[in-house]
């Protein structure tokens, strides 16, 4: 027994003893957002122990709001949450500030460690500034008590995580700025951490945004045999078949579990959404006919008292039928995405000896109008470069690419960080595109994205904004799509509309993905390689 069970309920928490297991409860969860907006209003379920689960739904239903209640992050609205045995936690994104990466990791370690690396880094600090006898004796003291919580055994252990993931020790990186890293190396620096240490629950928020795909399949066996008890939310398709036990959908105000694999989600969903509509039905067919009793009834009272009983009782029937209402049934995402596109030259791109620097050896290539070209490779491989370069960016490199005749490109950025949307709203972002409101809001509809018309686009989750990403996409007249991860923050509903939208689509498309899905929607492939080619290829492959 040992005192890791955490048990929350609103504001109120108790650290109470527990057995050696790791297990998730959460009971009738509610969360309110600051303005009163209702995110969920009863979600219940269990992950128990050594069980790995997904956390599945649309884009804005709540999904790492839950992780943060869970986290402690957040106080629920009602209801409570338990967790038991000690607890680490993925957020989805890294810090983007100052942070060093011995910093970083730091925030995984144990408070004890916590608190002793705090003082071993002011007992530094006031030595460096005086060294004395008596700061001399303190640093020793700050030595001695960080080897005591732990702190150089748990640094030997990052020098194994940093060596994994970066190919370098952990001292060569320790104080390299967590922000100099790419998305890739941060996601699995943390997970090569998160997965060996001695944590009974992980949460881990879209641990699989910005792997490759050598990355994500090391992930997927990672998660195959670990024996931790593990919440995890993710979009990837190939990795919630591959890892999750079990499935939990937040939708309808509420969350549904799945007790088996992806494979037979789809099935067993919409299985549920017939049994809820059968339920409607004969809700609906009830009260149908006690309204019609009542309708006669209260007639037939008119010309005596002896019916005044029965009407009573029927409309007592009415709302205890009203009270045991059947539950709410899930509103289907409609995603209608229109990528149009035009006719262009027959040579979309033409590329010449060129050659990205530091990044990849010269290459030429060409892309065909109506081409689906898939860009692949392990991450800092230079392929977002690679787009960011065709889309008029300025980018290092030597020799020649050109766009063919009529060739317009869009560009859809990964980080969605353009300078231009931030703080701006969603209708103002629109009508710029020279749409009148009414134009706007029903553009705005089809992408699912009404609700949010007067939100600021920084406010919005990274599927949202991806979502209107692609809508200005739709907007811009674009006859050559240059997609950087477009799939990595989409649900599942807005992954399969963009799919089909592309399908359509009458124009060129390069895509960088690590979506393994999305990947066999490609005619071909350009792979960049980690010994700087870039090769054209009919199969996608990191080898």
């Amino acid at each position: 027994m040992r005192p890791h069970e955490i048990f929350r309920s609103g504001s109120i928490r108790l650290l109470v003893r527990c057995p050696l297991v790791g297990a998730i409860d959460v009971n009738g969860v509610a969360y309110s957002l600051p303005g009163g907006r209702t995110l969920f209003r009863d979600v219940s379920f269990r992950v128990g122990d050594r069980e790995h689960v997904a956390l599945i739904g649309a884009n804005g239903t709540g999904k790492t709001t839950l992780l943060r209640l869970l986290a402690g992050d957040l106080d629920s609205t009602k209801g409570s949450t338990r967790i038991d045995g000690r607890m680490l936690v993925m957020r989805q994104l890294a810090p983007t500030d100052d942070t060093r990466v011995h910093e970083y990791l730091l925030t995984f370690a144990p408070v004890v460690i916590q608190r002793a690396a705090e003082e071993l880094t002011a007992a530094e600090a006031v030595f460096a500034r005086e060294a004395s006898d008596r700061n001399g004796l303190r640093l020793g003291n700050a030595h001695q008590k960080f080897g005591d919580a732990g702190g150089w055994d748990i640094e030997v252990e990052w020098d194994v995580c940093a060596q994994a993931a970066l190919g370098q020790d952990f001292d060569t990186v320790r104080e390299r700025l967590l922000k100099t890293l790419s998305g890739g190396e941060q996601k699995r620096l943390a997970l090569e951490y998160l997965l060996r240490s001695d944590a009974d629950v992980l949460l881990l928020d879209e641990p699989d945004n910005f792997l490759d795909v050598p990355a994500k399949e090391w992930l997927e066996a990672m998660l195959q045999v670990s024996d931790k008890t593990i919440l995890l939310v993710s979009h990837d398709r190939e990795l919630l078949a591959r890892s999750a036990q079990k499935l939990v959908t937040i939708e309808g105000s509420g969350a549904w579990t799945h007790g088996g694999s992806f494979a037979t989600y789809a099935e067993a969903r919409d299985a549920r959404l017939a049994r809820i509509d059968d339920e409607h039905r004969r809700f609906q067919e009830r009260r149908q006919q006690l309204e019609d009793q009542v309708a006669e009834l209260r007639r037939r009272s008119q010309m005596t008292d002896a019916f005044a009983s029965r009407l009573k009782a029927t409309k007592t029937k009415i709302e205890q039928l009203d009270r045991e209402a059947p539950r709410e049934r899930p509103r289907e995402q409609q995603i209608t995405m229109r990528l149009g596109g035009d006719r262009t030259g027959k040579r979309a791109i033409v590329v010449e000896n060129l050659e990205l620097a530091g990044l990849t050896d010269p290459f030429s290539t060409e892309v065909f109008f109506g081409e689906r070209v898939g860009i692949i490779g392990h991450n800092g491989t230079g392929k977002s470069h690679f787009l960011r370069l065709l889309a008029g960016e300025s980018i290092d490199h030597a020799g020649e690419w050109r766009l063919g005749a009529r060739v317009v490109p869009g560009y859809f950025r990964q980080t969605h960080d353009d300078p231009d949307l931030g703080e701006r709203s969603l209708l103002d972002i629109m009508q710029d595109r020279n749409l009148s409101r009414g134009e706007a809001m029903a553009a705005l509809g089809r992408y699912e994205l009404h609700d949010a018309w007067n939100r600021p686009f920084a406010t919005l989750s990274g599927g949202q904004q991806a979502r209107l990403q692609i809508l200005l996409l739709e907007t811009s007249g674009a006859t050559l799509l240059l997609l950087d991860e477009p799939t990595d923050n989409l649900d599942l509903a807005s992954a399969e509309a963009l799919e089909a939208a592309l399908a359509q689509y009458h124009g060129t498309v390069l895509i960088v993905t690590h979506d393994r899905w999305l990947m066999r929607a490609c005619d071909r492939y350009l792979i960049f390689g980690r010994d700087c080619r870039v090769t054209d290829r009919l199969e996608p492959t990191y080898r």
